[in-house]
């Protein structure tokens, strides 16, 4: 019995077997098809894999990096969720980098807990930071990862760099990594974003082109088509013509943005950004064209929280400073086309989307001003002047400018005293004094002028500009009647500067209303002018003064006869018809010859031929209207005679009738 139970249990092991060997065989297609990136069918392989053996953390592993791979993040997700956690393997990095695709970014770094020192984890974590904008924790991760062997970083640390406004450390983090701008085109790229926010726009300019021809050579030398190569180097191009903008090279730079939006050859970030430089190049030109353009890239989400995103993930994309660039263009261009009411909108939702910026406050303040409403304007200006210190002088500024044109100078005034770090410069002390003048506060005026001195005498400054501002508060207090108080500040003035002649001169006509003796004592030190010594003062001051001169005959000029005789014209004899004898003219022509006939006064008019009219009606009809056109023509016969003796005025008014007689006639 017992051989037979053995023969009953061979076909059980080989059934076991199978299964084995099915496995190896999936595994070995499963390796086969990532290696030829082929995704979506490794996909499949490993849910083969999973039909087969549940929880194997291989396959499963497979599958999210290739879902990954495909681009499903969403099914990579869900399958990482979905593998049980009683297994040993960690997928907490998978599903982190799975939200960071999402734009989940927050999610995000709470799965990286616990990996700071896994070197893959730090530069994962190093991009979500950078997206985040938190670009100082960003940089704190590259500099730790500076030892470690990883391609590329410089790359990456330099961007972080240039991100966080510290691109004046990039030369040192070269130099620390050994590495040359031109070492790939990428580096050359961020190397040269440096450079611009470092104002070296020549500088940035070389090596931009040196970043697009060592580009090119490389994408070459892979083999990619033409059309590939310009977008892989469309961000270069993109960023050159900013540079050339900014050097003035306003043609190239708009041909440039020009050719890219035209080809469309570009990722959607760097055709955004040409679209929107090329509409702030050309300014108010063109308007409706541009509105059309950037509604396509702005889309606005209806809610009580009024909100605008950018289409395309080019919130994902475009760093804060560019996505508020583009918002900015469309703000200005709804003004200039005085669409207020999608202004409005669009200004109100700014602040709260980049809250660290000023320029969008100063948008809605434009706004306001522009539905005429000046105090509103001012209202927030104020507001979050106070709010932020930091940037309260730009609001300040501005509350100041558009309270003057408001018609608010004591607005302005105390707009620009809040101000502190300019009160005593001579363009804002000039400024304070015409806005305190405006408002009638001449007293306010005065005490600006005391301020300001104040302040100069105490400086310790090579460029002192205490004489200009005690010049100007001496001519204000003049001119304001304290005289005393002005010739006060000429005196100091001459005690410091001696050589000041327009302080000197003023002093002596101010001290000459208040104390002679210190007038004629300071007039000494004037330089006599010359040609005024044979001159008796005190006759002069004697005399009445100068006389009216009555006119008498008029004098000639004299005209200095010159050398030569000017040349007489030769006088022609005038030339007469033939047969003509100039010393028996004859009767001279008529007078009247080139009038024409009806206004000449030998013209009479023809008489009416009575014969021509028409004989219509009955034989008694006709005899009554021929006795009343008899009455009628003695009665205008009479009438015409006794007026035309009167005025030769009335004679005038009946000419009309004869034109009209000879119009019937026609």
């Amino acid at each position: 019995m017992a051989p037979k139970a053995k023969d009953k249990a061979k076909p059980a092991a080989a059934a076991a077997a199978a299964p084995a060997v099915a496995v190896e065989d999936l595994f070995t297609s499963l390796n086969r098809h990532i290696q030829r990136s082929e995704f979506d069918l490794a996909v499949k392989v490993s849910d083969q894999v999973l039909s087969i053996l549940p929880g194997d953390e291989d396959a499963i592993r497979c599958k999210v990096v290739a879902l990954i791979k495909n681009d499903s993040i969403d099914d990579a997700l869900c399958a990482i969720e979905l593998f049980p956690g009683k297994y040993s393997v960690d997928f907490s990095f998978f599903k982190a980098y799975c939200l960071y695709r999402l734009n989940k970014l927050d999610e995000a770094l709470l799965s990286l807990k616990g990996q700071e020192g896994n070197t893959v984890s730090m530069l994962l974590e190093s991009q979500i930071l950078f997206r985040l904008g938190r670009m100082d924790a960003c940089v704190d991760i590259y500099q730790k990862l500076q030892k470690s062997k990883i391609d590329t970083l410089e790359i990456n640390y330099v961007a972080a760099l240039v991100s966080a406004g510290r691109a004046s450390e990039v030369q040192g983090i070269m130099d620390s990594l050994r590495v040359k701008p031109t070492s790939s085109f990428e580096f050359a790229y961020n190397v040269a974003c440096s450079l611009i926010e470092r104002n070296k726009h020549k500088d940035a300019e070389q090596l931009l082109l040196s970043a697009r021809r060592i580009g090119q050579e490389t994408l070459m030398e892979e083999n990619l088509a033409d059309d590939d190569i310009e977008i892989e180097l469309a961000p270069i191009a993109v960023q050159l013509a900013y540079v050339q903008q900014v050097l003035e090279n306003t043609q190239e730079a708009f041909d440039t943005y020009s050719s890219i939006v035209k080809k469309n050859l570009a990722d959607v970030s760097s055709l955004a950004l040409a679209l929107s430089n090329l509409i702030a190049l050309k300014g108010p030109k063109d308007v409706s064209d541009g509105l059309r353009k950037l509604d396509k890239l702005i889309e606005k989400r209806e809610g009580p929280p009024l909100t605008f995103h950018l289409a395309r993930d080019l919130d994902v994309k475009l760093s804060q400073k560019q996505r508020e660039a583009i918002y900015v263009n469309r703000l200005l261009l709804l003004l200039h086309s005085n669409k207020l009411d999608q202004a409005r909108e669009l200004a109100s939702a700014l602040p709260g989307m980049f809250p660290n910026s000023i320029v969008p406050v100063l948008l809605q303040a434009a706004v306001h001003v522009r539905e005429n409403k000046a105090n509103k304007a001012e209202e927030i200006l104020l507001q979050y002047a106070n709010k932020s210190p930091e940037n309260s002088k730009v609001f300040l500024l501005a509350r100041a400018q558009i309270a003057a044109s408001a018609g608010h100078p004591q607005i302005a005034a105390e707009s620009l005293l809040k101000i502190q770090d300019i009160q005593h410069k001579p363009a804002t002390v000039a400024t304070l004094v015409s806005l305190k003048e405006r408002a009638g506060d001449i007293e306010g005026a005065d005490a600006i002028f005391d301020s300001a001195i104040k302040w100069w005498s105490n400086a310790m400054t090579e460029d002192n500009k205490l004489d200009i501002i005690m010049q100007e508060a001496a001519s204000f207090k003049l001119r304001h009647g304290k005289k005393e108080a002005a010739a006060r500040l000429y005196e100091e003035l001459i005690k410091g500067h001696g050589k000041n002649i327009e302080a000197l001169v003023g002093l002596i006509s101010t001290a000459a209303h208040t104390d002679v003796d210190k007038a004629e004592s300071y007039e000494k030190h004037l330089k006599p002018l010359p040609g005024l010594k044979g001159i008796d003062v005190e006759s002069l001051e004697k005399t009445s003064g100068a006389k009216m001169v009555e006119s008498g005959p008029a004098v000639e000029a004299y005209e200095p006869k010159s050398k030569e005789k000017a040349k007489k014209k030769r006088k022609r004899k005038p030339k007469y018809p033939k047969g003509f004898d100039p010393e028996n003219p004859g009767p001279p022509p008529d007078p009247e010859r080139w009038l024409p006939k009806r206004e000449r006064s030998s013209y009479r008019p023809k008489r009416k031929d009575k014969r021509a009219a028409q004989v219509r009606g009955s034989q008694g009809a006709v005899a009554k209207e021929a006795a009343a056109q008899s009455v009628g023509s003695k009665s205008t016969n009479q009438t015409s005679n006794s007026k035309g003796t009167s005025h030769s005025t009335n004679t005038e008014q009946t000419k009309p009738s004869s034109k009209s007689r000879k119009k019937s006639r026609k």
